[in-house]
């Protein structure tokens, strides 16, 4: 879609450069900059992640997810929580986001006010989110970890791109646990060291 509206746009720009009034030749005006008309600026292209396979993409393991219904409680439940965290950042939801993570946010080290002052210096915040690893289980509870690859633009235009780990914590279905213990919460975000 975004390559056909491309040569839409040079369409129009070359269009409006027609219908543009002509400078008059020579005498008053004529080396006057103001009244040539002015080249569209290029739109920005929405940044893309780095491929499968790359050093800064996540694993090419080629294993396609299925699409079929999963268990909330299996480690496709944790990875759809990780994908619904990022799309509420990329939609500017700081307040639901944050609220993702275990103990109602508490757990992401930070108020909803310092959480979402985090994330003012972007203009572009996305996630390409992997597979879901093998649940494991200690004391009671259940632990993922869910590869991702975070990546945008800050404001001032330059691109960015890191890999992390996001580890989710459920609470088995053991007497006393809450309905909301049951659920998938970040645990821990740990960005890779930039390459």
């Amino acid at each position: 879609m975004r390559v056909r509206q491309l040569p839409l746009a040079a369409a129009a720009a070359a269009l409006a450069a027609c219908s543009a009034p002509l400078a008059p030749k020579g005498g008053e005006g004529a080396n006057d900059s103001a009244t040539a008309p002015k080249a569209p600026e290029a739109p920005e292209r929405t940044v893309q992640p780095p491929a499968p396979g790359t050093p800064a993409g996540l694993p090419d393991d080629r294993t396609p997810l299925s699409e079929a219904k999963f268990d909330p409680k299996s480690a496709q439940g944790a990875a759809e929580i990780v994908q619904t965290y990022y799309a509420l950042l990329e939609a500017g939801r700081y307040g639901a986001a944050r609220r993702s993570w275990s103990g109602g946010g508490e757990a992401s080290g930070s108020d909803e006010a310092v959480f979402a002052a985090g994330f003012a210096a972007y203009s572009e915040y996305h996630a390409q989110v992997g597979a879901p690893g093998a649940m494991e289980g200690a004391a009671g509870s259940s632990f993922v970890e869910v590869p991702v690859v975070i990546y945008g633009r800050r404001k001032g235009g330059e691109t960015f791109s890191r890999k992390a780990t996001v580890t989710l914590r459920r609470v088995n279905d053991v007497p006393g646990s809450s309905a909301e213990d049951r659920l998938w919460h970040i645990r821990t975000i740990a960005e890779a060291p930039a390459p």
